[in-house]
């Protein structure tokens, strides 16, 4: 496979016809103009992603990419690796926070095995892509090979393929995984690796600063990983990688892209860095708690619909702020203009 063929390019969605259009049915809407704020920003932005006038959002995917990584053998975690395939289990049992929010929201919610060091036995809501047990020691070596990560992505994009629906919820699992989006941060947004570094599951500030100090020596030992692709296998874990396909192919399709937290934020930004129009198709849903999320966000260019103050990942961010999404679809189609209802405009 070449690199033309893993990366498609994806188009900018300038229309100004088409945006034209938006912004006048919603400013004719019974409403001062601006008077639902962001919300409309919102209407426009679906409307340009679907091509519509008057987008629905039909069969939404709500996606948990699940890997080990190699480096949490050096106590950067407060939890052991095994939470990984634990929560897996509690994922597909119905018992997470994000599965309680699927539910409630009427998600299609999958996990996908990129890389958990346990063999699962297939069943419903399970995609089975593992490129292998887990992603390896970082100090030691690359996380992924060049060739691991460029399957990592392909599989990625099959399994997007392969979904139906206009909608992609990004969500992940991965014990040790927000040491690796941090020094995706670092390392592609430019960023001081300490402004980049949390708490993650809870560390103290003594497990903080053994945090910093082993990933400021992976930093050291990679210092040619540079490019996004080589920056991913060198630094990334194999769920990362996976997302990163599916955000590309998603983005192709023109589906929309709701970004959860910091570590699918990695994947949008090392997709970003590849196909800047990636941007284009994404609403992050939150702002979460981990220190690095601010700066992500900042180099994305982002402007989140939440802020709670979590910290939980999953994806459970994105399935809170989806019932946005549908309110913006559902007032743009169905709210009365001046017209229609026979409402004085304003003088």
């Amino acid at each position: 496979m070449t690199t033309q063929d893993l990366i498609p390019a994806i188009p900018s969605l300038h229309d100004a016809t088409l945006a034209a259009a938006l912004r006048h049915r919603i400013d004719r809407k019974t409403k001062p103009l601006g008077a639902l704020g962001r919300l409309e920003g919102l209407m426009m932005q679906l409307g340009l992603i679907l091509g519509s006038e008057q987008p629905r959002l039909v069969e939404p995917q709500l996606m948990v990419f699940a890997a080990d990584h190699g480096l949490a053998a050096h106590g950067i975690s407060a939890y052991p690796s095994d939470v990984t395939w634990q929560m897996v289990e509690n994922f597909l049992a119905g018992g997470a926070a994000v599965s309680v929010l699927a539910r409630q929201h009427g998600l299609q919610l999958s996990v996908v095995d990129a890389g958990v060091r346990h063999s699962f036995e297939p069943r419903p809501g399970l995609l089975i892509a593992k490129i292998a047990m887990g992603s390896r020691d970082m100090l030691e070596g690359p996380a992924m090979t060049v060739d691991e990560c460029a399957t990592a992505v392909a599989a990625g994009k099959t399994l997007l393929q392969k979904r139906p629906g206009n909608a992609l919820l990004l969500g992940e699992m991965g014990i040790g995984n927000t040491s690796a989006a941090a020094l995706l941060l670092a390392r592609l947004g430019g960023h001081a690796l300490a402004d980049c570094v949390g708490r993650g599951t809870g560390l103290d500030d003594a497990q903080l600063r053994h945090k910093l100090d082993v990933l400021t020596r992976v930093l050291a030992k990679h210092p040619r990983a540079t490019e996004p692709l080589a920056a991913l296998a060198a630094l990334g874990g194999l769920e990362i990688a996976m997302m990163v396909g599916s955000i590309l192919q998603a983005a192709l399709e023109r589906r929309v892209i709701v970004v959860d937290g910091f570590i699918t934020g990695a994947a949008v930004l090392v997709a970003a860095k590849l196909q800047p129009a990636v941007l284009e198709r994404c609403v992050f849903a939150h702002r979460s708690n981990e220190q690095g999320h601010r700066l992500m966000l900042q180099s994305l260019e982002a402007e989140p619909l939440l802020d709670l103050s979590l910290r939980l990942g999953e994806g459970s961010g994105a399935a809170l702020a989806w019932p946005l999404l549908e309110s913006a679809c559902r007032v743009l189609a169905e709210m009365a203009s001046f017209d229609s209802a026979g409402v004085s405009d304003k003088a």
